[in-house]
């Protein structure tokens, strides 16, 4: 019975990360209008950027989770908050987020979701946002969701990510990520090529993938505009086990991780190629399919990291044959609350075991002679 209850939670789970990527695409493109840009992007406390489409995202995903699972015990973990939106001087902003949900509301019975018999009331919508509000912790269930990660990214027209999991008694049971820029070639993850429009009728950007703990698999859809695709491709890790040939990810933000101390290491492990600097939980994504075999990252000693900027990479990573465990070589653990509490030095993703133990070792050599 459990298997069943769990395979409609990953149903929906993968149905509504494309519904949410659906309404980012849209409001990303609108973003690229030079007039659309003031008002539809504001700053949060850290400076961070927030959109109508962390909004938007979150709305829709609350929503859905709550008419097929039910609201009454329904715990979302969520970045967005409403306090922010709720403001009388923001009503432009929430008028914004209001069309964009209902647009891709209105869209709903496409991807196999329930769709509401009018359009959601701004009440509504922030009632939805607003119920994103748990913290998680080591029991029960959780759903955890980051409705933009790498809102700078987003912001840029660069890479991106929808990242949904789901969370029971401290472990994640599945996840989702939706990168609707995710490139078909490689070599336009980090240098962004302009034209991926691809030949007629064909996908050359954008795809959704997912994982269920223990299955062994994780999967690759094509992200459709305004439909679900028929078909998923199975990912596999990359089988470069030499840290001479691997390609290393790391964050383009400096901000929030040591740059310094990734190179020093990716240079005592003898590694030629250029690291890839990458937007958001994509990073985990190019693991998963092979594009990339290691993620790295040492954050400064003051910034804590999220478990909604995790979590879902790390199980399709790890079902795509990969491995995710902090720089002490131990998995990270998300029964805490919002953060990764006790995680030592950084977090280090790796395409497989034998590569992954060399780049343990390196850090732990490396370390002494680091200030970090």
């Amino acid at each position: 019975m459990a298997e069943e209850f769990l395979a409609t939670e990953m149903d929906t789970a993968v149905r509504v990360v494309h519904l949410a990527s659906s309404l980012c695409v849209k409001v990303q493109d609108k973003l690229r209008l030079p007039s659309s840009t003031n008002g539809h992007v504001k700053s949060k406390d850290d400076d961070s950027p927030v959109t109508v489409a962390d909004w938007g995202v979150q709305a829709i995903v609350s929503w859905v989770l709550a008419q097929v699972f039910g609201g009454q015990n329904l715990s979302i973990v969520a970045e967005e908050d409403t306090e922010s939106l709720s403001k009388a001087e923001s009503l432009g902003l929430l008028g914004a987020v209001s069309s964009a949900v209902n647009e891709a509301l209105s869209e709903a019975s496409t991807y196999g979701l329930p769709k509401p018999d009018k359009p959601l009331g701004t009440t509504e919508i922030l009632e939805a946002i607003g119920r994103c509000s748990s913290v998680g912790g080591p029991k029960g269930r959780h759903w955890v969701l980051d409705p933009v990660d790498g809102t700078l990214g987003f912001v840029r027209g660069d890479q991106y990510a929808v990242a949904l999991a789901l969370i029971e008694n401290g472990k994640v049971l599945l996840g989702v990520l939706g990168c609707p820029n995710y490139p078909v070639k490689k070599e336009c993850l980090s240098n962004g090529c302009n034209n991926q429009s691809g030949a007629a009728g064909s996908v050359s950007k954008g795809c959704v993938m997912y994982a269920k703990r223990g299955s062994g698999q994780a999967w690759m859809q094509p992200l459709i505009p305004g439909g679900y695709p028929e078909s998923a491709t199975l990912l596999k890790v990359s089988s470069v086990d030499d840290p001479v040939l691997a390609t290393v990810c790391e964050p383009v933000e400096r901000a929030n991780s040591n740059h310094l101390f990734t190179a020093g290491l990716t240079n005592s492990m003898g590694v030629r190629k250029q690291p890839m600097r990458v937007y958001s939980m994509v990073k985990y994504a190019a693991i998963a399919c092979g594009d990339a075999e290691v993620f790295m990252k040492f954050a400064q000693s003051s910034y804590k990291e999220k478990i909604w900027d995790h979590a879902a990479g790390v199980v399709i990573v790890e079902e795509a044959g990969g491995v995710v465990t902090d720089a002490g070589g131990r998995n990270l653990d998300f029964s805490k609350g919002v953060y990764l509490e006790g995680l030592d030095r950084g977090i280090i993703a790796c395409s497989g075991q034998v590569l992954h133990e060399k780049i343990i070792g390196a850090v732990y050599a490396s370390w002494e002679s680091s200030s970090l």
